[in-house]
């Protein structure tokens, strides 16, 4: 019985004295292997790390690190406590979710990184969502292709919107909105209104290129490659706007998404070339980790975004008239919107 009651008031005093400051800092010290990088990371004072260390052990009752020199070393209890410190975190970590998701879509953050091209249409998209869930914070990082692709190996964001997803088995990838890629010419190119032009006509045209890193740019790259064309690339200019200015002034030929041609000053300004293979049909993917336990706001999002896009049927036979069908993106969005409001 002795032992027993002993057992009770051992984790009773463990309870009552220590806290989630300490084991903080005691994680941090521990993952570091310093009590000053520990202080740097957590933006305290060295002996303030002292301090809280010195207190969790006087609440374990046994060292936690032996000091050899300069350096300290984790001992058997401070291993053992480092490996609940991770356990509990771990469970904090999950109950913040389980927190939000209780709140519903109320409110709630989410957070999205999306590639260069798709400025022309995501805020159309977010509009109505932002609509419909008023509490909902959003951020959108907008960067090229491998930037993007950095930022998913490292987990920053909740979804990724790329039109070139990478082929990992450990990424789940939905496709959701068509992105032709079209070639584009001064509206009075000697090719503005042919028809069918032979894919070798290309080589003897000055070309506008994107920059390295950008996703239409590999695509492109590629389809010449598998058919064996070499064009020159005489610009490399590092947005669409850029490369729309540098067409229209008579600078080359480019090719270009046709999300990007989403004004009639534009429209007036460029011609869509009707060239052999062109345009190049590609489809827009939301790629996110396939372990990554989605928040209710991103799942609710992605759902979003998958019926939403299922509405807008084009032609992809002619891009001039699937150009017409993308500018109704926006107020289509907006007015099943104001629909569901009402009702």
């Amino acid at each position: 019985m002795k032992s027993y009651v002993g057992d009770v008031r051992q984790k009773d005093t463990l309870l009552k004295s220590i806290t989630l400051d300490q084991l903080q800092v005691f994680e941090a010290a521990a993952r570091h292997s310093s009590f000053t990088r520990a202080a740097e990371e957590l933006f305290v004072t060295q002996p303030t790390v002292s301090m809280q260390v010195k207190h969790l052990t006087q609440a374990v009752g046994v060292p936690l690190f032996e000091y050899v020199g300069k350096r300290i070393y984790l001992t058997e209890a401070g291993k053992e406590v480092l490996s609940t410190c991770k356990e509990i975190f771990k469970c904090l970590d999950r109950l913040e979710t389980t927190i939000v998701d209780l709140k519903g879509m109320k409110q709630g953050r989410l957070r999205l990184a999306a590639v260069t091209t798709t400025k022309y249409f995501i805020p159309k998209l977010l509009k109505p969502f932002c609509q419909l869930y008023p509490g909902v914070s959003v951020s959108l990082e907008i960067t090229n292709h491998n930037v993007l692709l950095s930022r998913l190996n490292e987990n920053l964001d909740d979804l990724y919107i790329l039109s070139c997803p990478p082929e990992r088995e450990d990424m789940e990838t939905r496709a959701f909105l068509d992105n032709p890629i079209v070639l584009v010419a001064p509206i009075d190119h000697p090719f503005a209104h042919k028809q069918n032009i032979p894919l070798k006509y290309l080589t003897n045209e000055p070309f506008i290129m994107r920059e390295q890193g950008s996703g239409t740019r590999k695509v492109v790259q590629q389809f010449f490659a598998q058919n064996k064309i070499s064009v020159p690339i005489n610009l490399e200019l590092g947005s669409n706007e850029a490369i729309q200015q540098a067409v229209s002034d008579g600078l080359g030929i480019s090719a270009l998404s046709l999300h990007t041609l989403n004004s009639t000053d534009i429209i007036n300004k460029l011609a869509i070339l009707d060239v052999e293979g062109f345009p190049l049909y590609r489809q827009w993917h939301v790629v996110y980790p396939k372990k990554k336990q989605l928040s209710i706001t991103a799942s609710t999002f992605l759902e979003y975004l998958l019926v939403q896009s299922q509405q807008f049927s084009v032609d992809q036979k002619n891009p001039l008239q699937l150009m017409k069908d993308l500018q109704t993106i926006s107020s289509l969005a907006t007015n099943n919107v104001k629909a569901k409001v009402t009702s």
